[in-house]
């Protein structure tokens, strides 16, 4: 099996930047672990300091933006089924990372408050165990972030359509179980939450409307963006402190009207 190795992680709007690092000759059989240990020679060529295969986490690429997550070490490269010239990205990590099979790469980002943008992502894992549910994510961010649950927001990016859609809870929405049950899982529509997804996170406590977007999104869409109310409030505040007052339109001079009655008797 003939892997091609890059490495780079995604950027907000789903491309990777790649960087070539080579071409990998290894069987199906071996591990995943495997393939990493492999690929640290690859590295060394490059100027690429990594201390352990710990340290790399190994993603498929399709279309030059992240797809598949190779996440168990242990697992075979077989039973992903990637065929003969599959290209592998191995992002480089900060800490060693050994990710179990319920555990979930997802990329947050904070909203920077009246800016329209984001800070540098970080990574959070998420572990699903107790089931792939609103409330559950919900909990896991505002707890890797240091925010009361009720004080957050998260939406989840879709970079093809350059639109962000908002995770609430189901639990208020629904009530007859069977209909909770069914939809209640963000693997599923609306969402198809899955690794490397990027999820924006806002803090209500500092901004409170829905909107997630950036400028860059409104040109992706080729929409203009819409002003928001606290867009609005600050002009007002804005035309306020500075004495500014709307002239009013010149009254035009009242004119008289003459109408003319016909008899048709």
């Amino acid at each position: 099996m003939s892997k091609k190795s890059s490495s780079a992680p995604g950027d907000l709007h789903g491309e990777v930047s790649l960087r070539y690092l080579g071409d990998l000759e290894i069987s199906e059989e071996a591990t995943v672990a495997e393939l990493k240990s492999q690929a640290m020679t690859l590295f060394s060529s490059s100027g690429f300091v990594i201390p352990s295969p710990a340290f790399l986490r190994a993603w498929t690429v399709e279309r030059k933006r992240l797809g598949r997550l190779l996440r168990i070490n242990r697992q075979q490269l077989r039973d992903y089924k990637l065929g003969r010239k599959t290209e592998i990205c191995l992002e480089p990590l900060q800490e060693e990372e050994n990710l179990g099979p319920q555990d979930v790469v997802l990329r947050t980002r904070m909203r920077l408050p009246g800016e329209r943008a984001y800070a540098p992502c970080v990574d959070l894992v998420w572990d699903t165990a107790r089931g792939w549910t609103a409330g559950s994510l919900r909990q896991r961010v505002a707890h890797f972030c240091s925010l009361p649950v009720e004080k957050i927001e998260i939406a989840k990016y879709f970079p093809e359509k350059f639109e962000w859609l908002p995770i609430s809870s189901w639990n208020q929405q629904f009530t007859k179980r069977k209909k909770k049950k069914k939809q209640d899982n963000l693997q599923g529509a609306p969402y198809y939450l899955k690794d490397g997804d990027t999820i924006g996170i806002k803090n209500v406590l500092l901004e409170d409307d829905g909107d997630f977007s950036t400028d860059a999104d409104d040109l992706g869409r080729g929409t203009p963006r819409r002003p928001s109310s606290q867009d609005a409030l600050r002009e007002r505040s804005r035309d306020l402190g500075c004495g500014a007052t709307t002239p009013g339109r010149p009254r035009a001079p009242e004119a008289s009207l003459s109408i003319h009655v016909r008899s048709f008797r």
